[in-house]
């Protein structure tokens, strides 16, 4: 992130934190294995072919490019500690941009899959009847397509035009308005659903799905918060760059700028985390890819 720690001279008397760099590579390696294991989890259980768990994999992915990038950087980070590469070379500051640029396209696709997946839960629950004449693998595919192609080409606009004042300014607005628009959904979808709650409980035929639907909505919001949470610190570092970036006090909260690294390559490792925890299916398929098939094998875990 060398883009993003050089934008402003750190005036201040706040000592910078520093993290080692075998905490940043334990993070990457832990979160690397545990989204490429939902990943696979989704190809192999034919259960979980649908468009909702189709983002999910998009996200799982996403938090896979942002913990391959940090690794990559730590580990260039060791070899030039070691004086084996020269951190100002062009060629080691072109591989610099390209984590930067992987990293930021992580921060972006995260956003966009949390607003696919509000979008797919939202219909899910208000548009249950026709939610498989709305939402087709088909465009959800395109929708994936489009993610992946807006995130990859902004995210490296981003990172050649880093220190253009319209850049930032446009990462943040797109940042805050995606934001709002997620929480409105979510909002939105949980007030309406507590007012049909007892419509909807007195249908027994709906009753259960209904109830499935509506923790997959809350599995998806806690998702969501803890991307705030882990996200936030590093996104208000943004901001403090473009607003105040000679302002002491600002500087000093920049200090902290490898802690807020820390808790964003640790939002990989929570969120696989709460897919294991939260979806049956998920525990079911995780279950069998460890014991091979083997159901004695499996009874232990049980």
């Amino acid at each position: 992130m060398a883009n993003t720690t050089a934008l402003a001279p750190n005036k201040t008397d706040c000592e910078e934190v520093r993290i080692p760099n075998e905490v940043f590579f334990t993070i990457g390696m832990v979160s690397l294995g545990e989204n490429l294991l939902v990943v696979v989890a989704v190809i192999r259980n034919r259960n979980l072919h649908s468009p909702m768990y189709c983002f999910i994999c998009s996200l799982a992915l996403f938090n896979t490019i942002s913990s391959l990038s940090k690794t990559w950087e730590n580990i260039m980070l060791v070899f030039s500690d070691a004086g084996q590469l020269n951190s100002k070379g062009f060629s080691e500051r072109q591989v610099d941009d390209v984590m930067d640029t992987l990293l930021c396209m992580s921060f972006m696709g995260s956003i966009f899959s949390f607003l696919a997946i509000a979008v797919d839960r939202y219909i899910t629950i208000f548009h249950a009847l026709r939610y498989h004449n709305i939402m087709t693998m088909r465009r959800a595919g395109i929708m994936l397509a489009t993610i992946w192609g807006l995130c990859g080409g902004s995210s490296t606009m981003m990172i050649m035009y880093c220190r253009a004042a319209a850049i930032k300014t446009c990462f943040i607005v797109l940042f805050l308005a995606c934001l709002v628009l997620i929480l409105f959904l979510y909002v939105h979808m949980f007030l309406l659903a507590r007012q049909h709650a007892g419509k909807i409980a007195s249908l027994p035929g709906n009753s259960p799905r209904q109830r499935n639907n509506m923790r997959g909505a809350l599995t998806l919001t806690i998702l969501f918060g803890v991307f705030i949470a882990c996200w936030s610190p590093f996104f208000l570092h943004l901001l403090i760059i473009t607003v105040c970036p000679q302002n002491p006090y600002c500087e000093c909260y920049r200090s902290l700028f490898q802690v807020h690294l820390v808790l964003m390559m640790s939002h990989g490792v929570i969120d696989p985390a709460i897919y294991a925890f939260r979806s049956a299916e998920l525990r079911s398929t995780f279950k069998k890819m460890f014991c091979c098939s083997d159901s004695r094998m499996c009874s232990c875990f049980v």
